[in-house]
């Protein structure tokens, strides 16, 4: 009777191009009995490759990484009719990245700071057959479903993005604006509701992407290119 209910285990690969990332994964998801990780890469072209040779149950993917990101590599598992289930890991919940996961045939999306708890649910839920979206990030889809005159915007919406400055995203854009009115990581977490985790990565992002170590370079630099 015990082997009868006892869980199927889940394979999964993981594809992230940074070894600390992954190992932070693979420990959290060990600890699980029904989980197991048979394999790791650090690209999208790897990732096919290993999917293809070990056949697991999902494909959890960084959304950019070197060669191929998670989006390319996600819509062209599909293309080949793959049975893999693929959820996309990202700092962004930028609405561009989440709807081309979707569009590409993801099925689950999470940002890089979702706790254990939703971790592990949003895994026994794709690998059950079902779709796992943060919650900040079911908000966008559930928007873009309620206003879908907003789809032919897409493109331009796209464009602007790609037309700002050091690439940001929308959602940098917001902190970068709110980080210099003064407020601290706890506030705009609050007012954006997003946890604060997500809020300092986030802002390591732009001071990354804006080559800058402090707040009075980045001050200047968002002024001299208009960002504020």
């Amino acid at each position: 009777m015990q082997s009868a209910i006892e869980k199927q285990t889940i394979s999964i690969i993981l594809a992230d191009d940074h070894s600390l990332v992954r190992d932070g994964i693979r420990a959290l998801l060990e600890e699980e009995s029904d989980l197991e990780v048979v394999g790791e890469v650090s690209n999208g072209k790897e990732a096919i490759s290993i999917v293809k040779d070990k056949f697991p149950d999902i494909l959890i993917i960084d959304i950019r990484m070197p060669k191929m990101g998670g989006i390319e590599t996600v819509q062209l598992l599909n293309q080949e009719q793959i049975p893999i289930k693929c959820i996309i890991l990202s700092m962004h919940d930028s609405e561009e990245y989440i709807l081309k996961s979707v569009k590409a045939g993801a099925n689950g999306y999470l940002l890089k700071d979702t706790d254990k708890t939703e971790f592990i649910k949003a895994i026994h839920t794709v690998n059950e057959g079902g779709k796992y979206f943060s919650g900040d990030i079911s908000n966008v889809l559930v928007n873009n479903l309620l206003n879908p005159d907003k789809t032919s915007e897409a493109p331009q919406a796209s464009k602007k993005e790609k037309d700002i400055p050091f690439d940001l995203t929308n959602k940098e854009l917001k902190v970068l604006q709110l980080v210099l009115s003064g407020l601290t990581n706890k506030e705009i977490s609050e007012k954006l509701q997003n946890s604060k985790r997500t809020i300092e990565t986030h802002r390591f992002n732009l001071m990354k992407k804006m080559e800058v170590k402090n707040l009075i370079d980045l001050s200047k630099k968002a002024q001299e290119h208009n960002l504020v």
